[in-house]
């Protein structure tokens, strides 16, 4: 059946083949092949047409997606929530991101949304970095923690410094290198685990140091899918470290930029000339004299160029005899360094200087005085003398103060035994009695044992009185004063002659010169000496024929560097026998006035109840009115002083005379001494009297100092003697908690044992502690330094200082401040929008008189109210100490990386920055190689 239906397809099919041949023809089956193949193609053609625009289409639909996506969406350009804040931030970043990643991007690509992530991202940290900020106390860190940051950066260098002068070659003490170098190993002991030297010594290392920093706070800062993406933080981290970092620790660590700021934040205090030749006497630096020294040659050749003439000629010789002046000082300087003769100017003064006597009397009722007498007693084993005599001194104060206190009491009604306050005095009075005169005191005071018994005699049989030591005491005082091993041998020793540097009373030599190869001269006085003096008459060889009338003129006011003072013309006539007449005119100060009055007092003493100065006056000193008085006043001396009864009377007055109205710079001379003198003895001494502030302890108000310095008394006569013998040994003030050496430690690790919780007071302590090293000083001076500021911040201030302090923080970091900040940095960096161009390194010359100006400006601007506190000397010496700690930059950027730490560690209290930068420094070789040391030491 199947091979049937089989043969009958194929039969089927060939006839049908057959067929078509015979009608169509062989050629039929070519054809529709051709047909078939036709069709297809051009189906396939308008199918592909068809695609294409449907592909199309579709691709352009996509791309417009994915551009509207990708067009820049607005950002929240909020940052910190202070729009005055925020307005400058966004423009830094702004200035940021164009000119440290666009400039290079957009040659790579056109495509922005890197770009916009790197600013998102960068907000973010931002946003982050203020929410933290708000949430931090700042006081603590700016009133402690910055404080003492820069006083153990001060110890540190201080330290250093006292290395190198223990060295014997002179080469090493002046070497910068070796002065880092003792820097650091100093900075490593104290640290013990941290020694920055590679960091701020390499700057390759300080690179790294920026980064591993850089990425710690990104790491803080960012969400975790930012901080991951390792492109963006690579890009954030360079961009922060070296871009923004490093280059403002350039900035800040520049020597040179320092000085200009220092100039700069106190252009308007005053810099006098002074200042400006201590500077030049005590530089130890060549390079500063040969720039200043090139400088006043430059002016010189300037003003010998001018073509002037009339009143003119006058002023320009008068600068021109300061700038000579200022040219010998300089010359005189460098032969001294260069010749390696330099000496100390104390050494110096005492075997060839004549020295001011100062009496006794005055030396031990003066803080800065006293310290120096007590410790050349302390040196001769005289030291119970003095302690007595200070003992017995307290011991009135109080027990004057005890009796006012029992008769006001007594007037006003109120109860008070004057038997209990007699007993209280006779038990101090016993006390001190027990402590220096009696047989078992030791070290006992051998006064006259007459005396001795008879003050006993009255401590047993009659009440106690303030004058029961007076007879001892003075016995005592005529020891110290005529017993040559004290205050005889006192004024032979170099400690006196530290004390007058301290009080500002040595003389120094004076320069003088007499041709400048110009034919030009000058006297030594610093403003120069117009040609008008009378040799013959200052001379003193005066012919009676010859008059001289002089009086005041014209009374204006000067403004020298923000002080004002009364300048006044004094015209004077000389009229000699032949019918000559000579005029000119001549200008004081009051100060000049008073100065020769005390000269010519002192010298001619029965002119004093005769010639009678006009008062000086502290305030309205300027008022219109009184000058017009005083005016009158001094036109009555100077009538007197020229009366002819009074020159035939002291003729040897005439030269004194003539040196004060000659047409000069009035040299003050020993009228300087004696200005200074009477600053010394003057009210500032009341104010401080040593003893008397540092026993008595006057009551919060009279009910409650009745009971509060009655209870005391019973402990008073204990406290007296061992108050002031504690008080003069050398200790350090501050005692650590720990067995560490507190030299060898931060300062804030003593504070808790300083003072009570005043902040003004721990802080001003903390600072005037490390400048003028005053722990190297007795404590008899510390303790009245404290009793004085404490005394001065009650008196401005009161309570509310702490409040004040607090405010000011609050000012400080307020949003209108924190603007200012940023604004700051903007124009610093991008001055009228532009990236700010690296600036030329200045030349040395200029540099060089930066720094005596930066210095004269610091010292010039130091109060003489806290040279007579802490002494003119160690004024100097701590002011000068400070500065030249700035003058090297590998401690400047030391100084800057603390700061930074303090700041990050206040910023991020919760995590543990402190052993983080102990792992960044722990590159350093210093730190291994006093690791090791310390191991051998304890295995000893």
């Amino acid at each position: 059946m199947s091979k049937t239906s089989n043969l009958s397809i194929w039969g089927w099919g060939g006839l049908g083949v057959v067929l078509f041949l015979i009608t169509f023809g062989p050629f039929a089956i070519f054809y529709l092949a051709f047909y078939i193949l036709c069709f297809i193609v051009l189906m396939m053609t308008k199918s592909l047409t068809f695609i294409k625009k449907v592909n199309c289409s579709f691709l352009f639909h996509v791309l417009e997606e994915i551009k509207s996506e990708s067009r820049p969406i607005k950002i929240d350009r909020r940052l910190t929530g202070s729009s005055i804040i925020d307005e400058p931030l966004q423009q830094v970043i702004q200035f940021a991101l164009r000119d440290y990643i666009q400039y290079w991007y957009y040659t790579l690509s056109d495509d922005e949304t890197f770009l916009l992530e790197i600013r998102q991202t960068v907000q973010n940290a931002l946003v982050e970095f203020s929410t933290r900020s708000k949430e931090v106390d700042w006081q603590p860190y700016f009133t402690t923690r910055l404080v003492d940051d820069f006083a153990t950066h001060l110890r540190v260098f201080r330290k250093a410094q006292e290395r190198l002068n223990e060295r014997e070659d002179p080469k090493q003490r002046d070497a910068p290198e070796e002065l880092l170098d003792s820097f650091f190993e100093a900075e490593v002991e104290m640290e013990r685990k941290i020694c920055r030297d590679v960091v701020c010594m390499s700057r390759k290392d300080e690179e790294g140091y920026l980064r591993d920093l850089c990425e710690v706070l990104l790491y803080l800062l960012l969400p975790p899918g930012d901080f991951h993406n390792k492109n963006m933080r690579y890009f954030l981290r360079e961009v922060l470290a070296r871009g923004v970092l490093l280059p403002l620790i350039n900035q800040l660590s520049d020597p040179d930029y320092i000085n200009q700021f220092v100039i700069w934040m106190i252009h308007d205090s005053s810099c006098n000339y002074e200042a400006f030749l201590n500077i030049l006497k005590l530089t130890d630096k060549a390079a500063e004299l040969e720039a200043v020294k090139d400088k006043v040659l430059e002016e010189l050749q300037y003003l010998r160029s001018l073509d002037t003439g009339g009143d003119d000629i006058n002023f320009i010789k008068n600068q021109i005899n300061s700038l000579l002046f200022v040219k010998k000082v300089c010359e005189t300087r460098i032969q001294r360094l260069q010749s390696g003769k330099e000496v100390d100017a104390l050494k110096l003064a005492a075997n060839f200087g004549k020295l001011c006597v100062i009496p006794l009397e005055h030396i031990i009722v003066h803080n800065i005085a006293l310290q120096f007498f007590m410790d050349y007693m302390q040196h001769m084993g005289g030291q119970a003398i003095l302690f007595f005599w200070l003992t017995v001194e307290g011991y009135r104060v109080t027990a004057q103060q005890q009796l006012e206190v029992l008769q006001s009491s007594q007037r006003d009604g109120k109860r008070q035994s004057s038997q209990t306050t007699k007993g209280l005095l006779r038990s101090a009075a016993l006390g001190v009695y027990d402590q220096y005169l009696s047989e078992k005191a030791s070290p006992r005071v051998e006064v006259d044992k007459a005396a001795v018994t008879r003050l006993a005699q009255k401590l047993n049989k009659e009440d106690p009185t303030p004058e029961i030591f007076d007879e001892i005491q003075k016995k005592v005082y005529d020891m110290m004063l005529r017993d040559e091993r004290f205050y005889p041998s006192f004024k032979q020793h170099p400690l006196y002659v530290r004390m007058l540097a301290e009080l500002d009373m040595l003389k120094e030599p004076s320069y003088r010169g007499s041709d400048d190869g110009d034919g030009e001269s000058f006297n030594g006085s610093p403003t120069g000496s117009i040609n008008l003096s009378l040799d013959d008459l200052s001379s003193g060889s005066v012919d009676e024929s010859v008059q001289l009338h002089a009086f005041i003129s014209d009374t204006g006011a000067c403004n020298d560097h923000g002080k004002t003072y009364a300048l006044y013309t004094l015209t004077i006539v000389r009229k000699t026998s032949d019918g000559s007449e000579y005029i000119w005119k001549t200008y004081r100060r009051y100060s000049d006035f008073h100065d020769f009055h005390m000269r010519i007092t002192e010298q001619f003493e029965s002119l004093g109840p005769i010639l009678k100065l006009p008062g000086k006056k502290t305030f309205n000193n300027m008022d219109r009115e009184f000058l017009e008085k005083r005016k009158k006043d001094l036109n009555a001396y100077l009538q007197l002083l020229l009366n002819p009864e009074m020159v035939k009377a002291c003729p040897m007055l005439i030269p004194y005379v003539y040196d004060f109205l000659e047409n000069k710079a009035y040299s003050k001379g020993k009228g300087d001494f004696a200005r200074k003198m009477d600053t010394f003895v003057n009210p500032l001494r009341s104010s401080m009297r040593n003893v008397s502030n540092a026993v008595k302890s006057l009551p919060d108000s009279l009910a409650e100092g009745v009971s509060k310095v009655s209870a005391d008394m019973g402990r008073m006569s204990e406290k007296l003697g061992q108050d002031i013998k504690q008080s003069i040994f050398k200790v350090p003030p501050l005692i650590a908690k720990s067995d560490i050496d507190p030299e060898h430690c931060r300062v804030s690790a003593q504070l808790d044992d300083n003072v009570d919780d005043n902040i003004p007071l721990r802080v001003m302590l903390l600072l005037m502690d490390e400048v003028f090293d005053l722990k190297e000083r007795n404590q008899w001076l510390r303790r009245n330094i404290k009793n004085l500021l404490q005394q001065l911040i009650k008196a401005t201030s009161g309570d509310t200082i702490n409040r004040k302090i607090v405010d000011h923080v609050d000012y400080m970091t307020s949003p209108e401040q924190v603007s200012d900040y940023v604004k700051r940095f903007r124009d610093s960096y991008w001055p009228n929008g532009i990236l700010a161009e690296t600036p030329p390194r200045r030349d040395k010359s200029l540099r060089m008189r930066t720094r005596v100006a930066a210095k004269t400006t610091l010292l010039g601007t130091m109060p003489d109210e806290l040279k007579h506190i802490i002494g003119a000397e160690t004024t100097r010496k701590g002011i000068l100490r400070v500065f030249d700690m700035f003058q090297h930059q590998p401690l400047n950027r030391r100084l800057a990386c603390v700061f930074l730490e303090g700041f990050l560690e206040t910023l991020f209290p919760q995590y543990k920055f402190p052993e983080l930068f102990v792992k960044l420094y722990s590159r350093s070789p210093r730190v291994l190689r006093y690791s090791q040391k310390l191991r051998s030491l304890h295995k000893r």
